[in-house]
């Protein structure tokens, strides 16, 4: 059997992980292991404050990580991607998306995958025509987020480690917008999440967390619920719900008005404005109407407008024609059109493409 991995369990629960594999210790060791987590330790070896028995039995016992990097892409706007190989053999990518102003200001934002594959099965994305293969446990949610601050901050893994302060990040921001539907697999997704956001640790602040969901109510009741409080954003792309059916299967399975109703109970918790994700297609889903219908639908919740162009993948169609970018022309009138109806309406910067590595575009390919 395969050792156990550490580098995914909150800090809360690392004393009882130690103990079930045979090494109880006293109470300020667990912070210390979990610390060099933090920061980035790569081996047990580099855990200098540990008595070096300490380090040998823990080698023995445990596994620090569980994936690798099987692949790296740089794209010329600052983007990497990574192939990400799992123990199992299993291959999922994460990006590293340099922030507005590129690399100049040195700021960065991490977007992560909680399944590999995904069974939504929406027709414009590449990962949906994979299928589903499997849930991501917490510690490869968690080891995607290392992997990338380790590139975007080459120094992440300091010695001694302390605690990271939100300014300390070269990573500014995490979008779980990456392969798969977060809300069904939400429970190792806000394990992840504590691990990553722990005082004691990274200390990475909730609202600079976004979950990107295609409609999953009952997972987003879920998250009101019981939290963390971090920011929402629906993958809405139309509010023509027959349409919808159609692009997004899971709409069959959660209707509009169920969505609806789960946005605005989620905020009705505490939960801040809510983005509504608008992939367009040309010719599919920027008319008159479906800007009227994404404004109806808006009615009554805080939200925003992301306009996404669609970014090319082979192989995708509907009603068996392939699909295609909107014009410049399109996506500026649809914009317009959402801000004439009142709707406050951003656009998606298109990073990543030259790699693949664009909203929609993910795969699990181990090369390009």
């Amino acid at each position: 059997m395969p050792l156990p991995v550490l580098s995914g369990i909150p800090p809360e629960e690392l004393a009882a992980a130690l103990e079930a594999g045979g090494l109880r210790q006293p109470r300020f060791r667990p912070l210390q292991i979990f610390k060099w987590i933090a920061a980035g330790a790569e081996s047990f070896d580099e855990m200098t404050d540990l008595p070096r028995s300490l380090r040998e039995e823990l080698a023995g016992r445990f596994r620090l990580r569980s994936c690798e990097t099987a692949g790296r892409f740089a794209d010329a706007d600052g983007t990497v991607k990574i192939s990400v190989a799992l123990a199992d053999g299993v291959h999922i990518e994460a990006v590293l998306l340099a922030d507005a102003g590129g690399r100049r200001t040195g700021r960065y934002t991490a977007c992560v995958s909680t399944q590999a594959g995904c069974a939504a099965g929406c027709v414009f994305c590449k990962t949906g025509s994979m299928g589903f293969v499997r849930d991501l446990d917490s510690t490869e949610i968690v080891e995607q987020f290392l992997l990338l601050r380790q590139i975007a901050s080459p120094d992440a893994a300091a010695d001694p480690p302390a605690p990271r302060p939100q300014g300390a990040h070269a990573v500014s921001n995490i979008v779980v917008m990456g392969m798969g539907e977060p809300l069904l697999n939400l429970a190792e997704l806000r394990k992840a999440l504590a691990v990553i956001t722990a005082p004691e640790g990274m200390g990475f602040s909730k609202r600079r967390i976004t979950i990107s969901t295609c409609g999953v109510a009952p997972g987003i009741i879920n998250l009101a619920d019981q939290g963390p409080g971090v920011r929402l954003a629906l993958s809405l792309t139309t509010a023509d719900e027959e349409l919808r059916r159609r692009l997004m299967p899971i709409t069959e399975r959660y209707p509009l008005p169920a969505v609806k109703a789960a946005l605005a109970y989620f905020q009705r918790k505490g939960g801040g404005r809510v983005t509504l994700e608008a992939v367009l297609l040309g010719g599919l889903n920027t008319r008159n109407e479906d800007a009227a219908a994404i404004a109806d639908f808006a009615q009554g919740i805080d939200a925003a407008v992301n306009l996404i162009p669609w970014n090319p993948a082979e192989g995708l169609s509907f009603d068996g024609k392939p699909l295609r970018e909107p014009s410049a022309k399109e996506v500026e009138g649809f914009a317009k059109q959402l801000e004439e109806r009142g709707l406050t309406v951003t656009r998606r910067f298109r990073r990543g493409r030259g790699v693949m590595g664009a909203c929609g575009q993910l795969c699990g390919s181990r090369s390009l």
